[in-house]
């Protein structure tokens, strides 16, 4: 079996994947968080779905929490009797031309969803991913990776207004009916979400100018669902693109779990 691990600033997601099917679970992202603790927590919930630890062959990590990667790779090698494998590793071939000055600098997971997003749909295409920041990565028609949009993510402009405005409640992020709110709280429910789709569509739109093409616009990440009802520039939702991403990763390096060769 396959494990693949999305390990993100807010939470880390683990799949296991069995004959194309897979089964995932996750827990809050914790750099402190040791290997004995990530096994503890995940014994119960293998048990649960009849898989053990030595079902693992194999380990394929995506990290954007370098304080994280010690005992990620500690879990899967004394746990799991692998060695895993990182996304960013020189070893790994993503298939995947970046057309930027500092390719390195790209983060793991938007490089994957990337790879998953060109396989799946038609390019160019813009992925917009609803994490602890919300980003707009762009492949363009030849299927390169060419940069894109780092923004503040939701959560993050919610916990600001709150900590900022000491008359402001925190509130949570929904669609409102309308634009103009009736109370403070809806006031500010409607900046959020109305807020945010005004920059979603103001930047696809700038997108779609610079790359001179219509790109389909794929959304994904915990909140994607919210903001795709919202406006009409966003062509598909897709939950399990960075785990896709990474299956596909895994399926063009490893035969049998091994690494294939790159001469």
């Amino acid at each position: 079996m396959f494990l693949a691990i999305d390990c993100g600033n807010t939470n880390i997601v683990f799949a296991v994947y069995s004959d194309g099917e897979h089964t995932t679970w996750r827990c809050k992202t914790d750099a402190s968080r040791t290997a004995d603790e990530y096994a503890s927590w995940l014994i119960p919930l293998l048990k649960h779905d009849n898989i053990a630890f030595d079902d693992i062959s194999f380990a394929l990590i995506s990290s954007v929490v370098p304080d994280a990667n010690f005992n990620l790779d500690r879990l899967c090698t004394k746990y799991f009797n692998v060695t895993p494998h990182f996304v960013k590793s020189p070893a790994i071939d993503l298939g995947l031309t970046i057309n930027m000055p500092k390719p390195e600098e790209v983060g793991a997971d938007r490089l994957v969803n990337a790879i998953a997003a060109k396989e799946k749909y038609s390019l160019p295409c813009v992925i917009i991913d609803f994490g602890t920041a919300t980003t707009f990565d762009v492949v363009d028609g030849n299927g390169a990776y060419c940069g894109g949009v780092i923004a503040p993510g939701i959560n993050l402009s919610v916990d600001a207004l709150h900590r900022a405005a000491a008359a402001l409640p925190k509130v949570s992020v929904q669609k409102t009916d309308s634009v103009i709110g009736n109370s403070t709280v809806n006031a500010m429910q409607s900046g959020l979400y109305w807020g945010y789709i005004a920059m979603i569509e103001g930047i696809i739109d700038r997108m779609e100018a610079e790359l001179g093409a219509k790109p389909t616009v794929i959304a994904t990440g915990g909140l994607a669902p919210t903001f795709a009802d919202g406006t009409t520039k966003i062509n598909h939702v897709d939950h399990d693109l960075t785990l896709e991403g990474l299956k596909k990763i895994h399926s063009m390096n490893f035969i049998d779990d091994s690494l294939k060769s790159v001469a």
